[in-house]
């Protein structure tokens, strides 16, 4: 099936039938990655009262930080290619379990060396359980459905990244800087097990799926050819992962540690000859290289890769920018970035019942309007700087960033994975996570340092135009990319299939 097909109610194959339980599945995985994100924007606003509160290093405090994002990276393919083998239901469940359990340990952990256990764990859970809601989507909804879920997936994401700081905050003045910050992590206990339940009451049961022909062809193919995990190739991609992130998470290290990266690249090299045999020799390689042939997978991949790099970076600044430049509270920071997320909720909705017949152009116009928003606050800084402007005119700026992170991120996934086989649908997704995890991790990493390395010689206005500049000038990247691929789409070269 191409990608225009795919996208498309008219041409998809008439066979396709659409599962009657396909939107029960889909409120299940909104509840889910509702409770993983709340679970890491609470975190960023709790990091003081967990400080007081255990007297945690700042060392422990990047961890906490940190080694989520580590092992969440690093499950990611693995656990999207044990979903397309094992059954995608099953893998999600359990990984709504590991993160509802760590969420408890974290809530009573006794010092930081328990809490940064928890989160490593946490951060299993949430590799486990993201990459199956991705897979789990694209093997329930067809058509124009799909990016109508894609698009609802997208609004739970500006939802709780809206009201993650905002509830902790409350949560933290309620309980105190005792249990404030362990209410963070015990908020998510009862969203997990509600999760569960439902999981277990909604989701098909894949027995009575075969029998009632409701499993694809794709599908029954995987599993007659093997259900090999691929155990070389997961251990190789993730040892990449860990090499290629290690150095960005843990700045505080020796210099020696930057010879993980070529280490990491050396690594990567190794994990594609590994997956090139396994495919030659007749296996099921963890992921098939040959979705990278796919111009709209490929492309897709590296234009999510760059925004992440660039856009993440916008809230890091504005954080820095809001209490250490402009000498303002945690939560009335936070506040600021509220429009925001809101719109992006509204900007994906939108964008959801809009990209199978506008394709690749709404990437296109949330990248632009992204570069708008950058270039409307660099101005607010700037005149703010110059006495002209109230700093709270970066909540009009800055919604701009909202509207194009709801116009970029979820129609580009639905773009993306349009010609994806569905047997690896979960791997294929995972991929594009992690260039999310990596791109985000690279992208902090450095435009921080250049902030802080412009606020020795400057002030807080000008390090926040560097940094944003620095940040559009990969947007910029990312357009040409969007551009490139938008062209192919109308010469019909991006509508490769996989074989």
């Amino acid at each position: 099936m191409t990608a225009r097909e795919a996208l498309n109610p008219n041409t998809s194959d008439p066979d396709a039938t659409p599962d009657p339980v396909r939107w029960r599945v889909l409120w299940v995985l909104l509840t889910a990655i509702f409770m993983s994100l709340i679970g890491v924007s609470i975190v960023n606003v709790a990091l003081p009262s967990i400080q007081h509160g255990l007297g945690a290093t700042q060392s422990d405090l990047q961890w906490v930080l940190s080694g989520y994002a580590l092992t969440f990276g690093i499950v990611l393919v693995a656990a999207g290619r044990a979903g397309d083998i094992m059954g995608r239901g099953g893998i999600f469940i359990l990984g709504v379990i590991v993160f509802t359990a760590s969420s408890v340990a974290a809530g009573f952990a006794p010092n930081a060396e328990w809490l940064n256990i928890s989160r490593f764990v946490q951060g299993v859970g949430s590799g486990l359980l993201n990459p199956q809601g991705v897979g789990m989507i694209q093997q329930y909804f067809r058509g124009a459905e799909r990016g109508k879920a894609f698009g609802y997936f997208g609004s739970a994401v500006g939802v709780s990244v809206a009201i993650g700081p905002v509830l902790g905050g409350l949560l933290i003045d309620l309980g105190g800087p005792e249990i404030g910050w362990r209410l963070t992590f015990l908020v998510n206990v009862p969203i997990g097990i509600l999760t569960i339940i439902l999981a277990l009451i909604w989701f098909p049961r894949p027995l009575i799926r075969l029998r009632q022909k409701a499993v694809t062809a794709d599908v029954v193919e995987v599993r007659q050819r093997g259900r090999s995990m691929d155990a070389v190739g997961a251990v190789l991609l993730g040892l990449a992962v860990l090499a290629l992130l290690f150095p960005f998470v843990e700045t505080t290290a020796p210099a020696t540690i930057w010879l993980l990266i070529p280490a990491g690249l050396a690594l990567v090299v190794a994990w594609v000859a590994w997956e090139k045999r396994y495919a030659r020799i007749g296996r099921s390689p963890m992921v098939d290289l040959k979705i990278f042939s796919t111009k709209s997978f490929a492309n897709g991949t590296v234009i999510v890769t760059l925004y992440f790099l660039g856009m993440t970076s916008v809230w890091v600044l504005i954080a820095l920018y809001m209490q250490e430049g402009l000498g303002w509270s945690a939560s009335a920071a936070g506040l600021i970035g509220i429009p925001s997320a809101i719109l992006s909720a509204f900007a994906s909705t939108w964008a959801g019942y809009r990209v199978a017949r506008l394709g690749r152009k709404v990437v296109i116009g949330g990248l632009l309007i992204g570069l708008v928003g950058l270039g409307l606050s660099i101005a607010v800084v700037l005149l703010h700087d110059s006495g002209v402007l109230s700093e709270w005119w970066l909540l009009l700026s800055l919604s701009f960033i909202g509207i194009a992170q709801g116009s970029v991120i979820s129609p580009n996934q639905t773009l993306t994975l349009a010609e994806v086989p569905l047997q690896y649908a979960g791997s294929s997704g995972a991929i594009m996570q992690t260039g999310q995890r990596i791109g985000t991790s690279i992208g902090i990493a450095v435009i921080t340092a250049l902030v802080f390395a412009t606020l020795s010689q400057a002030s807080w206005a000008i390090a926040v135009t560097v940094g944003f500049s620095a940040i559009g000038l990969v947007v910029i990247a990312a357009l040409v990319v969007a551009l490139k691929d938008a062209r192919d789409r109308a010469r019909g070269n991006g509508f490769d299939t996989v074989s």
